[in-house]
């Protein structure tokens, strides 16, 4: 009996596995109506409301449609391989954009916007290339994608090409971008993250833009903490020219507690990184080569940057914490290696000093560097009055006009030299300054007892 119903059994199987076929054959649109690719994965298929890959016309107002009938059901849409001619699209609350990597294309047709999103709760878009063209943005859109006051953002593994303003803005919202290619921006800038909170930018590529790299800044100086790490940066623009406001590969500004590590950077009409009024910053393992002007620069209002591990090939000065005069203080510079130090820059020097490896004013540890081939000072202490609690220790200089600058102006403060390792220098070791002019001969010879704020010991001159 058993195998009576075993046997029973293998033959109504085998009956319903043969006539699946038929079944298949028989009633293919009912099938294609009951089931589709992208109903099996959870995913709308922008195929299914008209998008036709390579058409001419102008699609927006199907991706539009597409869109808001895939937020409605909080289902992501994919955007098939293929050019898509769209603008003045507005992302819904909840977005999904998925593309697939190097084939699905959004291409800018002018007249406005490209992609906008205010006030959503997830913005998530991957695999997508956006162009911009090259087509004028009205004055509003401010880039190719910008996401304002959103809850969650994710771009990951886009391509952002061609926009006449920042390629990709982000403001006041939380999440990341991570593995996009940023590029062309004409306009301003790669990436713009304007006061957000707790955000990260990692793993991109942002080269050929007009006027900076990636920017990290607040209206008003605060809490940031954004992650700026493992990018690759370079070739970045000044053309709206300047002393520094632009043309830097990363740039902070007013945005406290940023961390700025591992990146690639190279060929900054400025500075590779600048931070200005940015407390808490800090500054690590990156490779900064050919900057225009200051490599790594902490400047103006702030207090505390870490600066440690750097590789600087190739600037006017490598390495600058400065500004006390409007309250820049309390820093540490600690086994960077800095090296070809040229006494040119992209504007005149007028006060200024270039050739310089590390420059430092106030509350500052300048430690365990190692700087070669300076056109002017390996490292540079004080400016004026504008000297307090240094101390410059165990580093080594080779190769400088001068080794270590000094200021000994009335007013400077407590200042220690020790324990430095200077050699191959052609005008002196260690030499007081007051501004600009050299005032005393090789204080490394005839030591600092005439002035009261200088300790000078234990250097190896050579």
């Amino acid at each position: 009996m058993a195998h009576e119903v075993t046997d029973r059994s293998r033959r109504g199987l085998i009956a319903a596995l043969a006539g699946l076929p038929a079944l298949a054959v028989a009633a293919p649109a009912q099938a294609r109506e009951l089931f589709s690719l992208a109903d099996l994965r959870g995913t709308a298929g922008a195929g299914e409301s008209g998008l036709i890959p390579g058409a001419p016309d102008d699609q927006s107002r199907l991706l539009q449609e597409a869109l808001e009938a895939a937020a409605q059901d909080d289902r992501p849409l994919h955007i098939p391989p293929g050019i898509f001619h769209v603008s003045n699209i507005v992302l819904p609350a909840r977005v999904r954009l998925v593309g697939t990597p190097g084939a699905s294309q959004l291409v800018y047709s002018g007249g406005g916007h490209f992609l906008i999103s205010e006030n959503a709760t997830h913005i998530e878009i991957s695999g997508l290339t956006l162009d911009g063209a090259n087509r004028g943005l009205e004055d509003y859109a401010k880039a190719a994608l910008r996401i304002t006051n959103c809850e969650h953002v994710v771009i990951d593994n886009c391509r952002i090409v061609g926009s006449t303003a920042n390629g990709l803005q982000v403001e006041r919202s939380k999440g990341r971008i991570d593995r996009t290619t940023v590029s062309g921006a004409r306009g301003d800038c790669g990436i713009y993250a304007l006061e957000n909170r707790g955000f990260s930018i990692t793993g991109n590529e942002v080269t050929a833009c007009s006027n900076g790299g990636i920017l990290v800044h607040r209206w008003q100086a605060g809490e940031d903490g954004t992650i700026v790490s493992g990018n690759r940066i370079f070739n970045i623009g000044a053309q709206h020219g300047g002393t520094g406001q632009w043309g830097n590969g990363i740039n902070v500004f007013r945005a406290d507690s940023v961390m700025i590590a591992n990146n690639q950077i190279a060929d900054c009409a400025f500075s590779a990184i600048r931070s200005n009024s940015g407390n808490n910053v800090q500054i690590n393992g990156n490779s900064c080569l050919r900057s225009g002007e200051t490599a790594i620069y902490s400047e103006f209002e702030f207090t505390g940057a870490m600066i440690s591990g750097n590789v600087v090939d190739g600037a006017a000065i490598g390495i600058s914490l400065a500004n006390f005069m409007q309250g820049g203080r309390m820093a540490v510079c600690a086994n960077n290696l800095v090296r070809n130090l040229h006494a040119s820059a992209p504007y005149g020097a007028g006060e200024q000093f270039f050739g310089i490896g590390i420059s430092a004013e106030a509350d500052t540890t300048i430690t365990g560097n190692v700087i070669e081939n300076a056109e002017g000072f390996g490292i540079n202490l004080g400016w004026g009055p504008y000297l307090r609690d240094v101390v410059a220790s165990s580093n080594v200089i080779r190769k400088a006009d001068t080794g270590m600058a000094v200021s000994v102006v009335e007013g400077a403060g407590n200042t220690v030299i020790a324990d430095n390792v200077i050699s191959g220098f052609r005008t002196g070791a260690i030499v007081g300054h007051r501004w600009k002019e050299a005032v005393t001969g090789d204080l490394a010879v005839a030591g600092a007892r005439k002035f009261e704020h200088l300790a000078i010991e234990r250097n190896r001159i050579g």
